[in-house]
């Protein structure tokens, strides 16, 4: 049995194990250190979510945020340490792009300091008009907040 044998990816919200999901992103991820646990259900509720389950346990997860209809965001892709180069954010993010619910989107978009390998194999790029492109970057907002500023 190869090890991808026993991972199951689910689409099912009732599958999100919160307090798995909480605890890697307020604790391990670096784009959402500090994150409180209702901002993650907020997250999680308005999202199209992918949970990877092995031997019973969630292990990983995936979310895409969007209108589900003509825009997404990829966020919050993780494996727990523990099961890491097993395949497991391949199989996460394939999920996700074959999704009927993503399949017909004019344009996903997603960030990362140091998965770039990985997104390209689902034809991710860099911008094809980064001067088009905009955001409001607040990186510390959690830990301002916890912090009472």
């Amino acid at each position: 049995m190869s090890p991808m044998d026993a991972v199951r990816i689910s689409d099912d919200p009732a599958d999100v194990d919160l307090d798995v999901v909480h605890d890697f992103l307020s604790t391990q991820a670096y784009w959402c250190l500090g994150i409180p646990r209702d901002v993650v259900a907020r997250a999680v509720g308005h999202s199209l979510c992918f949970s990877a389950w092995v031997d019973g346990r969630q292990v990983g997860f995936a979310r895409i945020a969007g209108d589900r209809a003509t825009f997404g965001y990829l966020a919050d892709v993780f494996v727990l340490q523990a099961y890491r180069g097993r395949g497991i954010s391949k199989a996460l993010v394939a999920a996700a792009m074959a999704h009927p619910e993503t399949t017909g989107l004019r344009r996903i978009m997603l960030a990362t300091r140091d998965a770039h390998s990985l997104y390209a194999g689902f034809g991710f790029t860099a911008p094809a008009r980064p001067e088009s492109l905009m955001e409001r970057y607040q990186p510390d907002i959690y830990r301002r907040a916890q912090a009472g500023g």
